[in-house]
């Protein structure tokens, strides 16, 4: 279940998600880049790390990531994610985006028992709706000061390059923002944890993938390639594999896919 935030929050929250997982069995997960930071809350899950097997927090915050991270569940669970807009992780925690770019950072490290209340709705299994009404009104409270002239350059230059669907040279973000390149990558960097190119990348990468959803065969994948602006289909399938773990068709014949970049493998 995908669901917007109220207009005045667009600026920082793009969506929630509430997912739930009624069965017992263990469940092996991937959450890979989609370009934006944001926050998992549960009340009851059992989350390991796929490659180290730490026990995740029960509620974290998760930076920009480079590539996709792989977690496995055991037992059932329930979770509201809320994917913010990249640079909203810098407004919220005060601290440069880059320092915690593909970093799990417990939500009690950092907010102490400000979240606690919405876990435990979630525990006692309160209508998500509710859950998501509730923070709504957290972040509204939060952000009851208007954001710095800064980050309106870095989400108008966001949106600048979501519009051309990520294929954007430096040229054209010097002459959108009147930055040098190294400048706006710094700045970059530091509200969104990633630079400008590689955050096209992600983007030009998520749209060949809508494309892909719409209808994908391996007779019209060239096209499809193309159409998104890659030159070729070995510079596409290199970039997926990069960013997803899995070639185009493996991401096709992934049958539960909870959310876009949100797969069970």
């Amino acid at each position: 279940m995908q669901i917007s935030p109220p207009k005045h929050l667009a600026l920082y929250i793009r969506h929630y998600i509430f997912l739930e997982n009624p069965e017992s069995d263990i469940r092996h997960l991937r959450l890979f880049t989609d370009g934006s930071s944001g926050l998992i809350l549960s009340g009851d899950m059992n989350l390991y790390s796929g490659i180290s097997e730490d026990h995740m927090p029960l509620s974290f915050f998760y930076g920009a990531l480079n590539g996709y991270k792989d977690f496995s569940s055991k037992g059932r669970f329930s979770l509201i994610a809320v994917v913010f807009q990249p640079y909203f992780l810098n407004i919220l925690l005060k601290t440069s985006a880059k320092e915690i770019s593909n970093q799990i950072v417990s939500v009690e490290d950092v907010l102490k028992n400000k979240l606690e209340v919405f876990q435990e709705k979630l525990f006692n299994k309160t209508n998500p709706l509710a859950v998501i009404h509730d923070l709504n009104t957290f972040f509204t409270d939060f952000l009851s000061e208007s954001m710095h002239a800064e980050h309106h350059m870095i989400a108008a230059t966001q949106q600048y390059i979501l519009q051309n669907k990520g294929s954007v040279s430096s040229k054209n973000l010097q002459s959108f923002t009147g930055y040098s390149e190294r400048h706006l990558e710094r700045k970059f960097e530091y509200h969104m944890g990633i630079s400008p190119k590689k955050y096209g990348n992600i983007i030009r990468l998520h749209y060949f993938l809508s494309l892909m959803n719409k209808g994908f065969d391996h007779e019209n994948m060239t096209m499809l390639s193309y159409e998104a602006g890659y030159s070729d289909q070995s510079h596409l399938i290199r970039e997926f594999k990069n960013n997803i773990g899995l070639t185009p068709k493996q991401y096709l014949n992934t049958e539960n896919k909870m959310a876009v970049n949100f797969i069970e493998l």
